[in-house]
């Protein structure tokens, strides 16, 4: 799925700037103020930063290395979504392809393409960005860009005790703890149905 195949993820524009600047600085806001794209096998090292450390300063273990960024940004790209502020990335999500009904540990590290369900492995904020929205709005926007791709039905994720409450609000339901475990860590396993949801659909630019 190309970017400018997919209505949903042409370059979005938050703001536009309007200040007349230096040639230097000029230069500089050519880029667009706020776009959401896939992300690519080049991102990897940007995505990895961020989510490197988002969560090893919290549990001590990253929800995925480099090399299995790598593999996911280079083999279901379009099941990811990233979202870049003059060209830097600022937030991203990664998913991947997965044909059970409940994830398991081989989902951590596996794709299988062309199923109806998504596994969302990490969605990961800028340390310099958080306590903004930002995560609430990326997910939003991820949604909404699943449910345009065709024969997608729903979205699975794992996700720990303190966080059950933000993809709760997000219309997740809760499926009960996951047989997944990192390092001792316990997680719920979230569901968000993807099919079914003609109004949203209808008002969601697919």
């Amino acid at each position: 799925l190309s970017l400018h195949g997919s209505p949903f993820l042409k370059p979005f524009f938050l703001k536009t700037p309007v200040r007349v600047v230096s040639s230097l600085r000029q230069r500089r806001h050519t880029l667009p103020a706020s776009e959401f794209r896939n992300l690519t096998p080049q991102d990897a090292i940007s995505v990895f930063e961020i989510e490197r450390e988002a969560f090893v300063s919290v549990s001590g273990e990253c929800p995925l290395t480099l090399d299995e960024v790598l593999n996911f940004l280079s083999q279901c790209p379009e099941l990811s979504l990233g979202w870049f502020e003059e060209g830097q990335l600022v937030a991203f999500i990664i998913g991947s392809g997965w044909d059970k009904e409940r994830l398991s540990q081989e989902a951590m590290t596996q794709h299988v393409p062309n199923t109806p369900t998504v596994h969302i492995h990490v969605l990961s904020v800028h340390r310099h960005c958080r306590q903004q929205g930002k995560g609430s709005i990326l997910l939003w926007r991820y949604l909404q860009y699943l449910r345009c791709m065709p024969g997608l039905r729903r979205a699975l994720l794992i996700c720990e005790d303190f966080l059950v409450p933000f993809y709760l609000k997000a219309g997740f339901k809760e499926k009960g703890p996951s047989a997944i475990s990192v390092s001792n860590m316990q997680f719920h396993e979230m569901e968000y149905a993807l099919g079914g949801q003609a109004y949203a659909r209808r008002n969601s630019g697919c």
